[in-house]
């Protein structure tokens, strides 16, 4: 049995098509922060693995209409779930200078967080900040000119910062990792697949965590109950090669990280 879960309405409709007829396959429109509610509706108390495929689609890239690139005008949308209330437009709008600045230097490592979340004030004083191109603009003005040349977009890092806030994402992943730990059998496999350094950290932070052997006392009800510990598989992030990268550059940054749920009992 197969259960697929995206947020994304589009990308379920998608799939579902294509597994359309197979009653070993469910595709399911969800976050993943939400997996052990979906496994209860379907009866599943156990699963023998969880992959976590993270961040931005290139679906959702390449729908210019979705709000989430700064090559085209568009709405400032960048909600994987169309059906959530906030968009980026709103946050862009509505937070205090010194919540963007926290945004853009804490999502995006940005290094001109201060001067661009300023300048968005500035700017939206006169006239709200609403489309793709105007957030963009508004970037670039804030980057000094011999930067602007560099390969990487001027506003690429708060576009990023921007996404994971609307989205929420850190929080999803850190319940979504949380909830996979319960789930996976004992023998059985989580794999992470990240496309930057934030979510690789949190990653690797909850692996290296649980991966310790219990050390502290347990407490009297706590004695005789097994207790999940994970073995590390991928000591250091499986990366692609340079001819995967040739094939397909979106994934020049993925790192994979893997481990094995293990049970081991306390006795008393």
């Amino acid at each position: 049995m197969l259960v697929g879960i995206d947020q994304d309405p589009e990308a379920v409709e998608e799939i579902t098509g294509k597994f359309h007829g197979i009653s070993t396959v469910r595709i399911v429109h969800a976050n993943f922060a939400q997996l052990e509610e979906i496994l209860e509706r379907e009866r599943i108390k156990e699963v023998d693995g969880v992959l976590f495929d993270l961040g931005v689609s290139s679906h959702q890239l390449d729908s210019i209409a979705r709000g989430f690139s700064f090559r085209a005008e568009a709405r400032l949308d960048m909600r994987m779930n169309s059906q959530l209330g906030t968009t980026a437009s709103d946050l862009v709008n509505r937070l205090s200078v010194k919540e963007l600045e926290r945004i853009f230097w804490e999502y995006g490592n940005e290094r001109w967080a201060r001067r661009i979340a300023r300048r968005i004030e500035t700017i939206r004083r006169h006239q709200p900040i609403h489309t793709t191109l105007e957030l963009a603009r508004c970037v670039e003005a804030c980057v000094p000119g011999e930067r602007r040349k560099r390969t990487l977009h001027p506003a690429t890092k708060v576009f990023m910062a921007l996404r994971i806030a609307v989205n929420r994402e850190m929080q999803c992943l850190h319940e979504g990792l949380e909830a996979a730990i319960r789930v996976t059998r004992s023998g059985g496999t989580i794999v992470v697949i990240s496309y930057h350094s934030l979510e690789d950290r949190m990653v690797k932070t909850k692996f290296r965590e649980l991966s310790r052997e219990v050390s502290e006392p347990f407490t009297e009800h706590e004695v005789g109950l097994p207790k999940k510990r994970l073995s590390i598989l991928t000591r250091k992030p499986l990366v692609p090669k340079a001819q995967e990268v040739a094939r397909n550059p979106r994934a020049r940054s993925a790192k994979l990280r893997a481990v094995k749920v293990e049970i081991k009992e306390v006795n008393k």
